[in-house]
């Protein structure tokens, strides 16, 4: 593994594929012209709109997001992530599903969300992510490259169920990968100590992507797209608009923070 530039990408994506696609090109090329070799894009970058409209389009939704992925990856050289997209998967469901792509244009790893939002929040919105989703039936494996370092994926919700990223460690976790559109009413409360809860208790970085701003209808994304370190600082944070975090992945600081708080050696369970 060598020292370099990761990007989290924030985007506020419609319900319009092909708007969406383009504002995701724009920051993509924003992010290797930084510098950035690993590139993540949120969950729904792709496709951001109401359940029905998202369904009467999955195919071609997850088509295009595909093709783009693997176009985006080889013409840029990078190592790319798309968050999250809808997949049909039978029955009437789709599967929420993130793809890592590399240079090649190759598939390094594909996980489906297992852990679906259905919530009811006091803002009055309702959630039922279960209603057109099926959720992934396996923990995340670990992708292992040998200059980006070991790469875990999940999705959004996911980032409240601490075991799945304690089985990522375990697999010896580098970099946790996190993308997401969280909701604007959890968000401004639980985010940012999250993202910095699952950095600290298994020393790994964690690359968050996001959405932001509103969607459609009552739909408002909290932003705030963040890299931060093994020692859970911060170190880089989109804010409200749309835009790219860019920080350093170094294997040195990394090995130092491991170093020093040696938890993942002292696990008892």
């Amino acid at each position: 593994m060598k020292s370099y530039l990761a990007a989290a990408v924030q985007m506020k994506s419609k319900p319009h594929l092909i708007h969406n696609l383009g504002e995701a090109e724009d920051l993509i090329q924003l992010a290797v012209n930084q510098g950035a070799e690993l590139v993540t894009l949120p969950e729904n970058f792709s496709y951001l709109g109401d359940e029905a409209s998202k369904m009467t389009q999955a195919q071609e939704i997850a088509e295009q997001s595909e093709k783009f992925l693997k176009t985006m990856a080889q013409r840029f050289r990078i190592t790319l992530l798309g968050g999250g997209f809808p997949v049909p998967a039978g029955e009437n469901k789709v599967c929420n599903t993130a793809l890592l792509i590399s240079p090649e244009g190759q598939e390094l790893a594909r996980y489906n969300k297992v852990h679906l939002f259905d919530v009811d929040l006091p803002d009055g919105n309702t959630y039922t992510e279960s209603s057109t989703v099926q959720a992934g039936n396996s923990l995340p494996q670990l992708c292992r490259t040998p200059q980006l370092g070991n790469i875990g994926l999940s999705v959004c919700y996911d980032v409240r169920f601490p075991e799945l990223y304690r089985h990522l460690s375990k697999q010896g976790a580098d970099i946790l990968c996190i993308p997401a559109a969280f909701t604007a009413y959890t968000g401004k409360d639980h985010w940012q100590t999250l993202i910095q809860a699952r950095a600290i208790e298994n020393t790994a970085y964690v690359v968050a992507p996001a959405q932001t701003g509103k969607h459609y209808g009552m739909r408002y994304s909290h932003g705030h797209a963040m890299i931060v370190d093994p020692w859970g600082t911060i170190l880089d944070d989109v804010g409200v608009h749309p835009g790219v975090a860019i920080a350093e992945i170094s294997p040195i600081r990394l090995k130092q923070v491991r170093q020093q708080m040696p938890c993942l050696q002292h696990r008892v369970f």
